[in-house]
């Protein structure tokens, strides 16, 4: 019997009765979108398109409009590059096949690299104010991989994304391969 809330449950487990380490990284994805959005997965009370946050989350991600659901309080802190990463990463883990989900080994790197994109935007002063969250941003859907972040379903590395890492020390490259150190233990406690 499988225990836990259905709101992170993985939709093929309704399918196949079977949970796969993929189910895991659709919870993951689901946990991603709470963050970013500072709400729970499920209300009941909000208009109808916005109670699944999973469905709000990744309708606004593909319409370019994922900044006007990000919680209030770093809205104006998060760097557009950042965002568009982070989204990306969000709805490649609840794509509703299980085979192309990412890896969480994938996932991690993408939030390393996600992290970097914020960074290398703060350091340019490119952080406060550079979520848009006026009129929509002009946020678009863009796939961003590097040599540290796998290309999720054969992407391909973006020009900003060779600045990024080109920019970047080797002290800055140790420093945030090592940032997640204990997750990278596949092994756990």
């Amino acid at each position: 019997m499988v225990k836990g809330s259905f709101e992170y449950l993985d939709p093929e487990y309704y399918k196949r009765q079977q949970l796969t380490e993929k189910s895991d990284v659709y919870s993951f994805g689901v946990v991603l979108f709470e963050v970013l959005c500072a709400r729970p997965a499920i209300i009941l009370d909000l208009p109808e398109d916005q109670v699944n946050l999973v469905e709000w989350a990744r309708h606004c991600y593909k319409n370019g409009t994922l900044d006007q659901i990000v919680d209030p309080n770093i809205r104006e802190e998060i760097a557009p590059e950042c965002l568009k990463k982070f989204g990306e990463l969000g709805d490649s883990c609840l794509g509703e096949n299980g085979f192309k989900r990412p890896g969480i080994n994938n996932v991690l790197w993408g939030l390393e690299f996600s992290l970097q994109l914020q960074e290398e935007a703060e350091m340019k002063g490119q952080g406060d104010g550079g979520g848009g969250g006026g009129g929509g941003g002009g946020l678009q859907p863009v796939a961003l991989a590097s040599p540290l972040t796998p290309p999720l379903h054969g992407e391909s590395m973006t020009d900003n994304d060779e600045n990024v890492l080109r920019s970047m020390t080797n002290s800055d490259k140790l420093k945030n391969m090592t940032l997640f150190s204990e997750i990278m233990n596949p092994m756990g406690r």
